[in-house]
């Protein structure tokens, strides 16, 4: 026999195996698994139908490996007898696909069984959901078949059940009881000994029946004539003996005080064909293995390609064919939606592996009538400037139900080589932000303490009968501000002069020079956060991501910067969108009188360089 003929297809910077036909499927235990990209999945938190995996985990450890997904596969070829439904999953599963032995013919009979019970007899094929409700239909059936199976002569009729939890738990005692007899006309031994010592000296009252002490001890004092009904009887079990006595010895052998073993023996044989009904009724929650095959087959001839193509290889997700079993959904925020979204059971932990996945991750607590849910989201185009925790957000899940989304957590990571590019002004001009901010607030809050002061020292001077104190009386300090002045005119003098050396520098250069120079300049500046940008961006990588959360994944499964720009949407303008750009919200155009001084500005720098460099002319 030949060996399959594999295609492969490359995605991810690796190459990935095609699974487009049954061949493909059945010629998996073929195919090395150092080519499989993932060698375990979770069961649980995919958009994947969760009963499928959990009839494939044969060892119910909540992880589907590779052996178990190669035995769904023969166990299925085992059953069919033509594999290429496997590549047609719509089509569902027909009697005719099913083989005509003995496994095969079993199989079409629960299914025809099925079609009558749902009502479909002109059909032969069943789907999933059909088979979905396979189980229910077969407990109901069998206990409709138990309940006909009722003996029909019941001894005590309707107090049959009744009575039949009284025998169980009082027979043991009985039971108890009468072996002391026999022991006691055995050996002779008194009824002194067979109780022990302990018992025997324990104080009877109320806190010994409670405790369950006065219950350990005999049913009754030892005669053989037989097991007392109504005196004599041990406080603990007096309830008992009194419901057996009135409702089961009265009706089945009349009125008597005393109970032999030989008619004891007779009132569990009166129960013998009720209590063998009840020992083959159905149990709910048990499942019929013939029905849960048949369930097991037809979701397997509709999941087995899908589940390949998200396992083996990860067709869907590089390839674009449809959202991965691993997707969550698609989170909206920031003018940005983000397809690559994972389910999240403890962010903390999954963050620590996540992390070196080198994406930026938010995580974000999601809300809909009264349920939670925690999803990560990778933000893979645009920049971060304005995540922040607390931030809200909608996300839509696979089933397209919508969720508030808040921001909880990020995992700081580059987004975009525009982003690297411009981070180091930004971070300038924050820095100047934040350092002009405290200045200001320093000396508002400088002011505010001296006009406070100043305002309570007149009331103090007010309330000692002296004339008031005002602001306006206080005398201006030119000396406590000289220093001040003249700091702030050293630091503008400074400015000026290395702004001024600069532009001396630069319009000494060749006007073709010149933005050689300030492309050189930019490079200098944004260089090293776009060559450190550059290396992240291609080191991303999915693996991280998905292990944090259960799976196995064996291949170095990267997100390049073209395919992660298409996991992260910008907003954008529809192509036949037309756009009205005047804005009646806009800023004033700023008056003619501006531009003149900035003008004059300019033509006094010119002026200073001119004269700095002694008249002559620019080269």
């Amino acid at each position: 026999m030949s060996e399959h003929v594999w295609r492969f297809f490359r995605a991810g910077g690796f190459d990935q195996v095609r699974i487009d036909e049954a061949a493909d499927l059945l010629a998996l235990d073929q195919l090395d698994q150092k080519l499989w990209v993932a060698l375990s999945c979770p069961v649980k938190g995919l958009q994947f139908d969760e009963r499928t995996l959990s009839l494939i985990d044969t060892d119910q450890d909540g992880h589907v490996r590779v052996p178990e997904l190669l035995g769904a596969i023969q166990w299925a070829r085992e059953r069919l007898l033509d594999m290429s439904i496997l590549a047609k999953p719509d089509q569902g599963l027909g009697l005719a696909h099913l083989r005509d032995d003995e496994v095969g013919k079993c199989l079409a009979d629960q299914a025809r069984q099925l079609l009558v019970d749902l009502g479909k007899t002109e059909s032969d094929t069943l789907t999933v959901a059909d088979v979905a409700q396979a189980q229910a239909l077969f407990f109901t059936r069998a206990q409709a078949a138990w309940q006909l199976a009722q003996p029909e002569a019941l001894p005590l009729g309707a107090e049959m059940a009744a009575a039949d939890d009284l025998l169980r738990r009082i027979s043991p005692k009985v039971e108890d009881f009468f072996l002391r007899c026999r022991i006691q006309v055995f050996d002779g031994i008194t009824e002194e000994t067979l109780v022990a010592e302990a018992q025997r000296l324990a104080v009877v009252g109320g806190a010994t029946v409670q405790s369950g002490l006065l219950s350990e001890w005999p049913l009754a004092r030892l005669d053989r004539r037989g097991l007392p009904l109504t005196q004599g009887i041990n406080p603990a079990w007096q309830s008992d003996m009194q419901a057996l006595h009135e409702s089961v010895v009265l009706p089945l052998l009349g009125d008597q005080n005393v109970l032999t073993e030989l008619e004891w023996r007779q009132l569990l044989a009166a129960f013998e064909s009720y209590r063998a009904w009840l020992a083959v009724r159905p149990a709910e929650g048990v499942e019929n293995e013939s029905v849960r095959d048949l369930e097991k087959l037809v979701r397997l001839v509709r999941d087995l390609m899908t589940l390949a193509n998200n396992f083996v290889s990860f067709t869907a997700f590089y390839m674009r064919t449809g959202k991965a079993i691993f997707q969550a959904g698609t989170l909206y925020l920031d003018s940005r939606s983000c397809e690559l979204c994972v389910t999240v059971n403890d962010p903390g932990r999954h963050a620590l592996l996540a992390s070196q996945a080198g994406i930026c991750l938010v995580y974000c607590d999601c809300v809909r009538a009264g349920q939670k849910l925690v999803i990560a989201a990778a933000f893979t185009a645009g920049d971060s400037d304005q995540l922040r925790v607390g931030r809200n957000g909608v996300f839509y899940d696979a089933r397209g139900q919508d969720w508030d989304a808040t921001i909880t957590r990020i995992v700081e990571h580059p987004i975009s080589l525009r982003q690297a590019f411009w981070s180091p002004y930004k971070k300038l001009v924050r820095a100047i932000s934040d350092q002009l901010e405290k200045f200001a607030s320093s000396r508002a809050k400088a002011m505010d303490d001296q006009l406070t002061s100043g305002a309570g020292k007149g009331v103090a001077k007010v309330t000692a009968g002296g004339p008031p104190a005002t602001v306006a009386q206080q005398a201006f300090d030119v000396g406590k501000f000289a220093g001040i002045f003249a700091a702030i005119g050293m630091a503008v003098g400074a400015i000026g002069t290395a702004m001024a050396s600069v532009m001396v520098g630069i319009l000494s250069l060749k006007f073709w020079q010149i933005p050689l120079v300030m492309l050189g300049l930019l490079l200098v500046i944004s260089g090293p956060s776009l060559l450190l940008a550059w290396f992240k961006l291609h080191s991303r990588t999915l693996g991280p991501l998905l292990d944090a959360n259960g799976w196995a994944i064996n291949a170095r499964a990267k997100i390049n910067i073209p395919f992660g720009t298409s996991l992260t949407l910008m907003a954008q303008l529809p192509a036949n969108a037309q756009r009205s750009l005047q804005d009646p919200y806009a800023e004033e155009s700023r008056s003619p009188w501006i531009y003149g001084v900035w003008f004059a500005l300019l033509l006094m720098v010119l002026a200073m360089i001119w004269a700095i460099r002694g008249g002559s002319p620019l080269r």
